[in-house]
């Protein structure tokens, strides 16, 4: 399973259709951002998911943590999100 990177540029409903799609087909989704916008998009992303995935049934929680990546020899610092049922 992939991580979902999101960007400030992304739209909050595509990445909401990905989240669903992954979380019901290996039951749980990992979301990433960096930035504010990224963030913010991501977020968004997960409370549109959480309203499709509702209307299959599924209650899904999403658990926030931070990770450090890597990106052109430099450590960043992003946010993940964890998708999945109840």
């Amino acid at each position: 399973m992939d991580v979902i990177k999101v960007s400030a540029k992304s739209r909050s409903t595509a990445v909401a259709g990905a989240i669903a799609g992954v979380v019901r087909e290996h039951n749980r989704a990992e979301v990433q951002a960096i930035g504010a916008g990224a963030v913010n998009q991501a977020i968004k992303a997960a409370a549109i998911a959480r309203g499709y995935l509702k209307e299959d049934g599924i209650d899904a929680i999403v658990i926030p943590c931070f990770t450090e990546v890597m990106i052109d020899g430099q450590e960043r610092t992003a946010l993940r999100l964890v998708v999945e049922p109840r």
